[in-house]
């Protein structure tokens, strides 16, 4: 798998992640909404050069040049419902793009430390020789990525395969690496070296959803 790690090389991108890490900042939840799409938005360009180019003639009010624009057939999966500000943030430079949702969250049996990933809801247009991004905020285990890619195999193989994060864990990198193929990229603004017994990531920020949209009904 190739990792590009966005935070490595200094830049504006590091400002939004220290509004979203800072317990106080990220009480606003305008805020933290909206520092998730300029993430996407800084992950999204950078992901916007591994794409094919061709040129094309433009006709302008003085004359003709020639451009190169992508030409990949994209499709955008996100998952419910951290995944939207992310979402969002992407297609708002792809936003010619198709879109896929699923939900996948973590059902806790009978040990509060133990889970597995449980999907319920998914739309999902034609991925035949399509380009896939596919936009998970938090990469904690890894589990709930590939849940989602697995669910997704029964609408076709895409071409290209390119994984987003905000924050993963090195764990939960490392699970994903082993588990797509080589050729596949993950997008990653920042990787974190610990996962807890409860697989959150340490330091993280907290639940991206609850800090999005307010706590969770709980059942």
């Amino acid at each position: 798998m190739h990792i590009h790690h966005l935070s490595e090389t200094p830049s504006i991108l590091n400002t939004f992640l220290y509004e979203i890490r800072d317990k106080n900042i990220q009480k606003d939840s305008m805020r933290f909404r909206r520092n998730i799409e300029r993430i996407g938005e800084v992950l999204g360009y950078e992901l916007s050069r591994s794409l094919r180019f061709n040129s094309k003639t433009i006709k302008t009010p003085l004359g003709h040049l020639q451009s190169k624009l992508h030409e990949n057939d994209i499709v955008l999966c996100s998952i419910l419902r951290a995944g939207i500000p992310l979402h969002n943030g992407l297609l708002n430079y792809f936003d010619t793009a198709e879109n896929a949702f699923i939900s996948a969250y973590r059902h806790h049996k009978h040990n509060p430390e133990g889970f597995e990933i449980v999907v319920e809801y998914l739309a999902c247009p034609n991925l035949e020789n399509k380009t896939l991004i596919l936009a998970d905020p938090m990469l904690a285990t890894g589990q709930s990525m590939i849940a989602t890619f697995e669910a997704l195999r029964s609408f076709g193989k895409p071409k290209e395969i390119h994984l987003v994060s905000v924050i993963g864990a090195q764990k939960g990198v490392d699970f994903i690496s082993g588990n797509f193929d080589t050729d596949t990229h993950l997008w990653i603004a920042a990787i974190d070296e610990e996962l807890n017994d409860k697989g959150y990531i340490i330091p993280g920020l907290g639940d991206a959803g609850d800090l999005a949209f307010g706590q969770k009904l709980q059942q």
